[in-house]
């Protein structure tokens, strides 16, 4: 069974940054993309990021595009999200995600997801 734990996130002011961290277990992380997606208060998640296999293709969402950066480990077996600049409007619960069968990171805003972690809080504060 695939396990996704999420880290890193907490409260900071706007222009902070945070680096927020998956790790994962139960299967060869190396193999498959990762995602992330965020869910504000009162909204839909939403699409944040994606990096296929080898870290070598990364996707962004129009809001965090040159904000925020995602990349992986895959010695750690571990996804991140480094975000700077933060905004108020990117407070939200992130999640890291991945599907079953290998698929690519490109579409990952349309999939859905197979696996989900338990999400970590990111509040910024204005």
């Amino acid at each position: 069974q695939v396990q996704l734990v999420e880290s890193g996130g907490g409260l900071v002011q706007a222009g902070d940054s945070l680096r927020l961290s998956c790790t994962a277990s139960g299967r060869t992380f190396s193999s498959y993309s990762m995602g992330w997606f965020r869910q504000a208060p009162g909204k839909e998640r939403e699409f944040v990021a994606a990096i296929n296999w080898n870290g070598g293709s990364t996707y962004y969402a129009d809001s965090v595009k040159g904000r925020f950066t995602i990349s992986r480990d895959n010695a750690k077996n571990t996804a991140y999200l480094q975000m700077n600049s933060l905004k108020p409007e990117d407070t939200a619960v992130y999640y890291c995600a991945t599907t079953r069968s290998s698929r690519s990171a490109r579409w990952f805003y349309t999939y859905e997801m197979d696996y989900w972690g338990k999400g970590t809080l990111v509040t910024v504060s204005s």
